[in-house]
Parts: C-alpha cells; sequence; structure tokens
C-alpha cells in the first residue's frame, strides 16, 4: 500500500509541490536543445544535490509515512500522558459533578483524598493508548491525503482542499479509535472508579473477568461519535488555518520564514484549532467518560440521561486541555518532521490549469 501512495505521491503536484518544481526544472534543462551540455549538467547536479540535502526522503514515500506515524506516536503519547491530571479531574466531574463542582475543587478533593500520587492515576493506560492513536491519527492521514488527492486530480484537489482534509482525517481517525478503545476504556475505569484499580496491570485483567473483550470495545462507538468530529476540525481548521495566517498575518512567505517562525505559526494554527476540537467532541467525550464508569449501561441510555446541560459539564477544563494538546501535537509533529528533513509541502496554491480556466492569467 506504501508504495502504491508513494507512486501517486510523486505523481500529483498538489501533494509536493516544491519537488514537482525542482522536478519541472531539471526536465525543461535536460529537453533544451539549444543550451550547452556543459552549463544545464552542471545545475542539474547542484539542484539534485540541493534536494538531496534538504530532505531526507519523498514526499509520499513509505519512509515518509512511516517517520509521520512515528511523530504522531511522540506528539499524542507524551501530551496526553502529561495532562493526565487534569484529565483525571475532568473525567471525574463528568461522572460526579455533585462531588466535583469545578476544576479548582476538582484538584482540592483529589489531592486531598489520594495525595499528589493520585493526580497521575491511568498515565500508563494513558500513553500507550493515545501513542497508538497518534500513530494511526497522524500517519493514515498523511496517506489518505495522497490517496484522496489523487483520486480528485490536482484541480478538484484544490478547490475541494477542505473536504480532502475531512474525509482524509475521519478517515484515519476511524481506524485510530480501534488502536484506542482498549486503554481508553481501562483509564476511565482507574480514573473514575475509586477502588477499582490503581494501575493498568491491576484494571486489565479484572475487566476481562468481569466482561470479557466487551469491556475493551463498547466504547468504541462513541469513541468515533467523539474523536471523528474532533478530528476532522483538528486536522481541517489546522490546515486552513495556516493558510490563512500565511496570507493574512505573516508578513512574509512560508518559504522566507526560518524554521522557528514556521513552528509559531503551527502552534498558534493548533491552538486556535484545538478550541474548535473542544467545543465540537465535548458531548461525546462525557457520554465516553460515564459510559465507561457505568457496566450495563448504553450510549442511548447516559445521553438521555445526562441531557443538554449534563452532557456540557467540564467544558471549560476540556477547552484548556484540548486547546493546549492540540497546539502542542501540531507543534512536536512538524518539529519530528523538521528533525527528520521529511518534505513539508506550503500552503497550497491554486494551480496554473485552474487558474488559466478562470482566467487569472494572461
Amino acid at each position: 500500500m506504501f508504495s502504491s501512495v508513494a507512486h501517486l505521491a510523486r505523481a500529483n503536484p498538489f501533494n509536493a509541490p516544491h519537488l514537482q518544481l525542482v522536478h519541472d526544472g531539471l526536465a525543461d534543462s535536460r529537453s533544451s536543445p539549444a543550451g550547452p551540455p556543459g552549463p544545464p549538467r552542471r545545475s542539474r547536479n547542484l539542484a539534485a544535490a540541493a534536494v538531496e540535502e534538504q530532505y531526507s526522503c519523498d514526499y509520499g514515500s513509505g519512509r515518509f509515512f512511516i517517520l509521520c506515524g512515528l511523530g504522531g506516536i511522540i506528539s499524542c503519547g507524551t501530551t496526553h500522558t502529561a495532562l493526565v491530571p487534569l484529565d483525571l479531574v475532568k473525567c471525574r466531574m463528568q461522572v460526579d459533578p455533585q462531588k466535583y463542582k469545578g476544576i479548582f475543587n476538582g484538584f482540592s478533593i483529589t489531592l486531598k483524598e489520594d495525595g499528589v500520587r493520585g493526580l497521575a492515576k491511568g498515565w500508563a493506560p494513558t500513553f500507550i493508548g493515545y501513542s497508538m492513536q497518534g500513530l494511526c491519527k497522524f500517519g493514515f492521514y498523511e496517506v489518505f491525503k495522497v490517496l484522496y488527492s489523487n483520486m480528485l486530480g490536482e484541480e478538484n484537489a484544490y478547490l475541494w482542499r477542505t473536504s480532502l482534509y475531512l474525509a482524509a482525517s475521519a478517515s484515519a481517525e476511524f481506524f485510530a479509535d480501534i488502536a484506542l478503545a482498549p486503554m481508553e476504556a481501562a483509564k476511565v475505569r482507574i480514573q473514575t472508579q475509586p477502588g477499582y484499580a490503581n494501575t493498568l496491570r491491576d484494571a486489565a485483567p479484572k475487566m476481562y473477568k468481569e466482561e470479557g473483550l466487551k469491556a475493551f470495545y463498547k466504547g468504541v462507538a462513541p469513541l468515533w461519535m467523539r474523536q471523528i468530529p474532533y478530528t476532522m476540525m483538528k486536522f481541517a481548521c489546522f490546515e486552513r488555518t495556516v493558510e490563512a495566517l500565511y496570507k493574512f498575518v505573516v508578513p512574509k512567505p512560508r518559504s522566507e520564514c526560518s524554521k522557528p517562525e514556521q513552528l509559531v505559526v503551527t502552534f498558534v494554527a493548533g491552538y486556535i484549532a484545538g478550541v474548535f476540537c473542544a467545543i465540537v467532541s465535548h458531548p461525546a467525550d462525557s457520554v465516553v467518560s460515564v459510559l465507561n464508569k457505568e457496566k450495563g449501561s448504553s450510549a442511548s441510555q447516559v445521553l438521555q440521561r445526562l441531557g443538554f446541560k449534563g452532557v456540557w459539564k467540564g467544558l471549560f477544563a476540556r477547552i484548556i486541555m484540548i486547546g493546549t494538546l492540540t497546539a502542542l501535537q501540531w507543534f512536536i509533529y512538524d518539529s519530528v518532521k523538521v528533525y527528520f528533513r521529511l518534505p513539508r509541502p506550503p500552503p497550497p496554491e491554486m494551480p496554473e490549469s485552474l487558474k488559466k480556466k478562470l482566467g487569472l492569467t494572461q
């Protein structure tokens, strides 16, 4: 699959415009019959050396997808684990709003009852689960973005790029949630059921003994309800926000920005996307938290019992958590790309063929 996707990626300039421009320049110098053989050969060698020095692999190659998956593991696993204390209080506010009335109240009660170590409850399933989710989320997003853009063609991929981002991210998250579900179920049990289990080693066997494999996957449908809209917003909003920032806010093209300046834009766009993500996905997040705490309940039963007001409990905590989380994830993910010298295509531009069709060029 990676090899076929890599071939398509190299064939489509929408996916790798910067690589395609270099390729076109080399092709022009080779096909020019009038030019002397010496200088074009030298320019070709210099251009090829520059590309080889700048990037460690081709856009859409197997190595590219694997390293993007690694970036997803690092960005999601580390950030979610770092925010376990806030996530713990948020989950407790959702399942027991009478006891945990707010963020500060929730932290105070948790510290009083469980001590400082209690704030780290659920860190192991969080790290494992969200590392696997990050692998699929970011890795498959890049795969599906290449596949769908080639299905649409260069011009339609530009015109329908928001839909492309939405479709690619939704497809990736479908598989990411299957990878996440078992660890998410264990995490919620550890965090919201006092006395049930303190570690993953205690929780997993107990859950399997009580309910079998169903205990680990009964929350996958609510996860899809929560995570697919969240991820669609996360990727589409991020991509379009980056495009808007470079167009209207940043005073120079991305190609003239330094790597640190580009990463600042990434962080800002990630935080903006994160705020919208939190709002869109919060009702389903409340259902997942309650569902994994209770035995025998269905998502519809939980939703009916919580009501409209109940599903929005803990929203402020989630906005802080998800805004920070999403910004850091994009920052780390982009930093991994920079570190491994992966191709990072600039914001998309209208293809020349489409400009001619629309009469925008002479």
